[in-house]
């Protein structure tokens, strides 16, 4: 697959983007999207943050206390401001709506690169595969954009663009102009996936091939994959947790393990590390075999 990939990025620019899946969960205890009018505003929440943070969307899925979405960026500073732009944009809309503010406070927001073929054909399915956290399945979920993948005939729906900017306003639930975009909505305004996402880079990860993408879907180890995505970027993990992360990395990076990789590659790899899993200086001295002095170095941080 062509995992980096030259696109028209929504400012206009034509860059090399790489994938990234994003992720916001939120608290068990609250939820966050509680029908259908709150999921709706969630999915054209992720496509405006999308082209003001300037990434495009791939496939997303929102479920009741947490969404996926899977991107092209340009670096990962614009993936972050992105991530960060649908919290808080989304916690506008629930404070409006339901007169809470602080709500979005303790959810958290993570945007990880996508770093081999392998980690990026199993996010791009894994993405839809949460409709089962709502007990849908995930060809019938309205929620995602399983939809537009592999379907063939172009989106047919009203133009966004065409609109008013009251009726935008209205629909979109934003003042953003939106007179560059290629959405449609259908007959109830919700947004028709095929015009949001980018389908034909999903579909040459799976090399134009639906059985392929299907059987990916259904073959997951859904526990891996959150472990994965959601939970290694969250938790603080054991040294036995953390070292096997770091030694999976650096077998897709180098093909070596970490004892016998050069300082030129660990100072590589330990900045990538310490944004995608949450870990620390003592921790990374400790698994790459240097001080925390030199750690630290690295991280451009003040020393411990």
């Amino acid at each position: 697959m062509n995992r980096t990939v030259l696109r028209q990025m929504p400012d206009g620019s034509v860059r090399y983007a790489q994938p990234y899946h994003v992720s916001m969960e939120g608290q068990k205890t609250v939820v966050l999207c509680r029908d259908d009018e709150d999921y709706d505003a969630m999915v054209k929440i992720i496509s405006v943050c999308a082209r003001r943070k300037n990434v495009i969307v791939i496939i997303y899925a929102v479920v009741s206390n947490h969404s996926h979405v899977a991107i092209l960026a340009i670096c990962q500073e614009d993936a972050d401001a992105f991530s960060e732009e649908i919290k808080r944009m989304y916690s506008m809309w629930f404070s409006r709506k339901y007169g809470r503010t602080g709500i979005m406070r303790t959810v958290d927001v993570k945007a990880l690169l996508l770093d081999s073929d392998w980690y990026t054909r199993n996010a791009l399915a894994y993405v839809p595969r949460n409709a089962l956290d709502n007990g849908c399945n995930v060809d019938e979920y309205p929620w995602s954009g399983y939809k537009a993948m592999f379907s063939g005939l172009p989106p047919t729906g009203c133009p966004v663009a065409s609109m008013s900017k009251e009726m935008k306003r209205e629909v979109m639930h934003t003042g953003d102009k939106l007179s560059d975009v290629r959405w449609l909505v259908d007959d109830n305004g919700r947004l028709i996936p095929k015009s949001i996402c980018d389908f034909e880079y999903l579909e040459q990860a799976f090399e134009h091939d639906q059985a392929y993408f299907l059987k990916t879907i259904g073959g997951q180890n859904l526990a891996e994959m959150r472990r994965k995505l959601v939970e290694a970027p969250r938790h603080m993990l054991t040294d036995n947790e953390f070292l096997k992360i770091a030694e999976e990395t650096s077998q897709r990076w180098f093909s070596s393990p970490i004892d016998q990789i050069s300082i030129d590659r660990k100072i590589r790899l330990i900045p990538y590390l310490f944004r995608t899993v949450k870990t620390t200086v003592p921790q990374l001295s400790r698994s790459f075999g240097l001080t925390r002095e030199e750690v630290s170095l690295i991280l451009g941080r003040p020393r411990p």
